[in-house]
């Protein structure tokens, strides 16, 4: 029997054969990217067997932690069950209960749940949908969507046409005629003598007129993240979430909750829309935690009064799905991991440590290449800025780049994000390992401040 192939070979044959997401097309055949042999608890480990402390949570997702033997042994069990049914015709146990379940987790009538491959194809559903709502009630022309600069909301067509990350470089096309981006709402950028509540005044004006200009008549749907994660992990001011939200019911306008990140305990609760933030969206879409990353799966949750708006007399097919749409064994993983957050009580954990966590980060301001430290439950950034102009883009990506290579040789995973790092750890984890991870950003932030100041 052949010799499993050495650390040399995997990287070798990843550098020749595999696309990974998000790489340089000018550089990619020569990444050096971690080889991940292990993971356990909040832990991952290389090759080497070296200790590292996975700070981003996979990709916001590993909520529960790695290792989980129970639901390995679930997803076995679901897939000598029953490993695949088509979700065009037959009905399975694992997705209906799932479904009820995010049924009773969501706000209000969100009580309607459309399965997906993950959090770009649950976008796409929920802009979809009111597509299709407002051709149903006759209004082909309420299509536009406002969305936010440095939002992103996954890398399908649609879904990437309505993510507002304007310094990721890209040649691939979008479609701009369906989208309005509105203005950064990240309250660090605001003058230095306007007030954080001028600044969220300012920012819902630029709602209002957006509005104004474009039209109610021509506006289907904004699309928001409770937090911009991957643009920064960028938290809206107080209010913010309420007021835009009001406008909209307002003007007859959709609003869809992207709680893809947000969603599943992050901030300490199943979805952050009504618990955090007082609001009722027509659509909730979500995907990650959903399943802590064990296995893909997506879902759009749509209202009811939503649902009742898009029924037409005669047969209209909602001609939108997938082969994996409400995939057995994936909601069968979702099922166990939603028992064990359940279980171990690990959304009271989350609301009980954040504060510790938030703590720490708020610390991390006081160095000088520190810009800005924010976060909200367990996710954070620090933005390392020479300027608040940002004018500097080659400084900003070399800062982030050392920050990330320190943290790294240190035992800490960052996702650098240009001159941020940003970070959401397995949310099980505990004081002592928030110091740890903490006390590992503070070395590394004063390693590199030697370089730069």
């Amino acid at each position: 029997m052949r010799n499993s192939p050495s650390p040399e070979e995997i990287h070798r044959w990843d550098r020749q054969h595999f696309i990974h997401p998000w790489h340089d097309m000018n550089a990619w055949r020569g990444y050096d990217n971690m080889l991940v042999e292990g993971a356990d608890g909040i832990y991952m480990y290389d090759e080497t067997g070296k200790q590292f402390i996975d700070g981003p949570g996979g990709m916001w997702c590993v909520q529960i932690g790695y290792g989980q033997r129970e639901m390995a042994d679930a997803i076995a069990d679901q897939v000598m069950k029953m490993p695949y049914a088509s979700p065009f015709t037959n009905v399975t146990q694992p997705s209906a209960i799932l479904a009820k379940k995010l049924a009773d987790f969501a706000p209000g009538d969100l009580n309607n749940v459309f399965f997906t491959t993950g959090g770009s194809t649950a976008v796409d559903t929920a802009l979809r949908a009111m597509q299709f709502m407002n051709n149903t009630l006759g209004r082909p022309e309420k299509k536009m969507i406002l969305a936010r600069e440095k939002g992103y909301h996954g890398s399908t067509y649609l879904a990437a046409s309505v993510s507002g990350k304007e310094r990721d470089t890209t040649k691939f096309d979008v479609e701009s005629r369906l989208v309005h981006f509105l203005p950064n709402v990240n309250p660090y950028l605001r003058p230095d003598d306007m007030s954080v509540e001028a600044w969220c005044d300012a920012k819902i004006q630029d709602i209002q007129q957006a509005i104004d200009t474009i039209g109610a008549d021509n506006i289907g749907a904004f699309i928001a993240e409770p937090i911009l994660s991957s643009g920064g992990v960028i938290v809206p001011p107080d209010g913010y979430h309420k007021r835009s939200f009001d406008i909209c019911r307002a003007n007859d306008i959709l609003y869809i909750s992207d709680e893809v990140v947000t969603g599943f305990g992050r901030l300490g609760h199943w979805f952050a829309s009504e618990e955090v933030y007082g609001i009722q969206p027509d659509m909730i879409t979500c995907a990650k935690g959903l399943t802590s990353g064990y296995l893909p799966l997506g879902a759009c949750i749509i209202s009811d009064a939503m649902m009742e708006r898009m029924a037409h007399q005669g047969e209209v097919l909602f001609s939108n799905g997938y082969t994996y749409s409400g995939h057995p064994v994936s909601c069968a993983a979702a099922l166990k991991n939603i028992e064990i957050l359940e279980r171990d009580k690990i959304l009271e954990h989350v609301r009980e440590i954040a504060p510790y966590f938030q703590d720490r980060l708020a610390r991390l301001a006081h160095f000088p290449i520190i810009g800005d430290a924010r976060g909200h439950g367990l996710i954070g950034c620090i933005e390392a800025r020479l300027s608040k102009d940002g004018s500097r883009l080659e400084d900003e990506r070399k800062i982030g780049a050392m920050l990330d290579e320190v943290c790294n040789n240190m035992g800490l995973i960052v996702r650098p994000l240009i001159n941020m790092c940003v970070f959401s750890p397995p949310l099980i984890i505990t004081k002592s390992q928030i110091d740890d991870l903490f006390d590992i950003l503070e070395r590394a932030i004063e390693k590199v401040g030697e370089t730069f100041i």
